[in-house]
């Protein structure tokens, strides 16, 4: 259990520091307008990819159960287009949303984000080798059958 609390909070440092990342480089992360049209992941054309640390942090921030083993995260399936965490235009987990929630922004520089979202996933491989979890880069909708 203790080294459950130390991966969830060298996931809380990944994001700490794309948080920082983003505020430093303001003009080209881009100002997001809490309009929620990046949630409905068909209508914008473009995928949500999550890690292993990420599912983690998810499910024990929100209450799911971790099941162990084999890994089941009890987290919401997307049944359609849009993000399951997002009810009535307002994300339910900003706190603990992803990396790539954090890091794209539809006013944003692609090449900006493209960097960002490499160096993330360099940090989230390196928990997961420190932690001895295995490593696996999902996309949301298949994500809770991970």
């Amino acid at each position: 259990m203790r080294s459950n609390t130390r991966l969830l909070r060298e996931v809380a440092e990944v994001y700490d520091w794309l948080d920082s990342q983003i505020r430093k480089n303001s003009a080209l992360a881009g100002l997001c307008d809490a309009c929620g049209k990046c949630c409905d992941f068909k209508g914008f054309d473009h995928q949500l990819f999550i890690t292993t640390p990420e599912l983690m942090y998810l499910a024990a921030n929100i209450g799911a159960e971790n099941l162990n083993p084999p890994h089941v995260w009890r987290i919401k399936p997307m049944t359609d287009s849009r993000c399951p965490y997002q009810i009535a235009d307002k994300c339910t987990i900003y706190d603990f949303r992803f990396a790539g929630c954090r890091i794209f922004c539809c006013k944003g520089d692609a090449d900006f984000q493209s960097r960002l979202s490499e160096m993330a996933v360099k940090k989230f491989k390196s928990i997961c080798e420190q932690f001895q979890i295995p490593y696996r880069y999902v996309d949301l909708p298949t994500a809770h059958l991970a």
